[in-house]
């Protein structure tokens, strides 16, 4: 039995974040699946995990651990390598002003639950859903893709040539955009770091279609 187990589920991008982390880490866990759809994250044994019922939560063998950053940030803590992190205080900062783009900016906008809420509280339908995913994922991505095309920092990775926390959220972000038709035609820098990344298998083991819960 592994120490660690994951809440999460398969087609959630921050889901997606912890998995590649962890894979990068090659830290074992146990993989649980909570399906958002059937609300099995609202589940009363995981409120009692995460009393916001989201997904991911890690469990460790100091308590439940909710929230992707914090997840990651807490491994890259305990088993630092390979780093995600760069050396020096302004490039870790660079680092996370690029994860927060997507993170902060794209995703709490985009999720499941504001989705849900928009079509029960204001009608919207499938279009409009839509709409209003590419809206803000686009925008998000338009002022990444000019960060990264602009800064000399960026190498075949977000940082460097090594993929670190701003490739784990990118790359998780990509994927989410595919199922609402977001795709990387415009963001070419973009699209070659996501193309870097398919290559690494810690990339392409976290992707939504190889976990056991798809579907």
């Amino acid at each position: 039995m592994t120490q660690f187990a994951l809440h999460n589920y398969f087609r959630s991008s921050t889901s997606v974040r912890v998995r590649v982390a962890l894979n990068l880490k090659e830290v074992a866990y146990e993989y649980i699946p909570r399906a958002l759809l059937a609300n099995e994250h609202k589940a009363d044994d995981h409120l009692a995990l995460n009393p916001q019922g989201l997904v991911p939560t890690l469990l460790t063998p100091e308590g439940a651990l909710p929230q992707s950053l914090a997840i990651i940030e807490w491994l890259e803590e305990e088993y630092p390598n390979p780093p995600l992190l760069p050396k020096g205080a302004f490039a870790r900062a660079r680092v996370r002003s690029l994860a927060h783009i997507v993170a902060m900016d794209i995703h709490p906008v985009n999720n499941l639950r504001v989705l849900q809420y928009l079509e029960t509280e204001f009608q919207a339908d499938a279009a409009a859903k839509t709409k209003w995913f590419t809206t803000w994922a686009r925008a998000g991505f338009e002022a990444l893709e000019a960060r990264l095309s602009a800064e000399a920092e960026t190498g075949a990775f977000c940082h460097g040539d090594a993929p670190g926390l701003a490739d784990i959220c990118l790359f998780a972000q990509v994927v989410n955009n595919e199922r609402f038709g977001v795709g990387l035609e415009g963001f070419p820098t973009i699209a070659g770091i996501h193309q870097a990344c398919l290559q690494i298998p810690a990339f392409e083991r976290a992707l939504p279609a190889h976990q056991p819960d798809a579907q």
